[in-house]
Parts: C-alpha cells; structure tokens; sequence
C-alpha cells in the first residue's frame, strides 16, 4: 500500500506518518520499484494503535514505550499500567492548572465593568498590577459578610 492508501485506513495523515518514521516511531517504511514508500497490515495496525494512544494525550516518547510494550510478548501489564498511571497524574495536574486559570479569569472578568470606562482589572492584571484587584475582590467579599 502506498501512503495515501494507509493514510486513509488509519486516520493519521500522511505527513505524519512521514513523521512517525522521521522520529523512529514506526519502522521506515519498504520501498516499491517505483521508489513510493510500501506499507503493509501491520503498519496500519501500529500507525492505528499510534492514533488511539495519542488522542489520549500520550506522548510520542509514552507511545514509543507502549508500542514497545505491545510488541513485547514478555511484559508484564504492571508496566504498561504504570505509564497509564503517570499519565493520569499529568493530566490530573494539568485539569488542576486549567483549572485555577478559569477561576483567575472569571475574577478578573467579574471586575471588569465592560463598559466604555477606559480601565480595565483584565489589562492590569495582564501588566502585572493584578494584585490590586485580588485585593479589592477580598476586601468586597469580607464586607458582604
């Protein structure tokens, strides 16, 4: 099969295929006479198995080590459940990050009186004078109660 071919079967386009090989991911590819790259089953299946583990966010060094693992009759699933694992807590991190960076925002922009006044919490906040509107935010939240 030529690229375009296995580009279409396993959903990752061809030029990221191209990277895959680039970077060692996937086995460079046969040639045919004509000198086109030549794919087989078993690529699709890999490159199908790349696709599945990078829309779960694993790294291109994570899928590196899973498909080492999948093509390791020998493994153990504590190993391959370890890098699940890690996983999870990066992305558990990275929910926590988003996470206070929404709750900054929302601060921020419940500050703003988004009207034609010229000043703006959001901007000063931006340029580094953001303390002062946390502070104003806790000062009106301790009259209110």
């Amino acid at each position: 099969m030529n690229i375009g071919s296995v580009a279409k079967i396993s959903g990752v386009p061809a030029k990221t295929i191209r990277y895959y090989e680039q970077v060692g991911l996937i086995p460079p590819a046969g040639r045919a006479a004509n000198g086109y790259r030549d794919y087989d089953d078993k690529d699709v299946e890999i490159l199908k198995f790349i696709k599945r583990s990078r829309s779960l966010g694993f790294s291109v060094e994570e899928v590196a080590n899973l498909l080492s693992l999948w093509s390791d009759g020998k493994r153990t699933s504590a190993d391959v459940k370890a890098i699940a694992t890690s996983h999870i807590n990066q992305i558990e991190s990275k929910i926590a990050e988003l996470q206070s960076i929404l709750g900054t925002l929302k601060n921020l922009s419940a500050c703003c009186h988004g009207d034609d006044r010229p000043d703006c919490p959001i901007l000063d906040d931006l340029a580094g004078i953001g303390e002062a509107v946390d502070e104003k935010q806790k000062l009106k939240a301790r009259s209110r109660a």
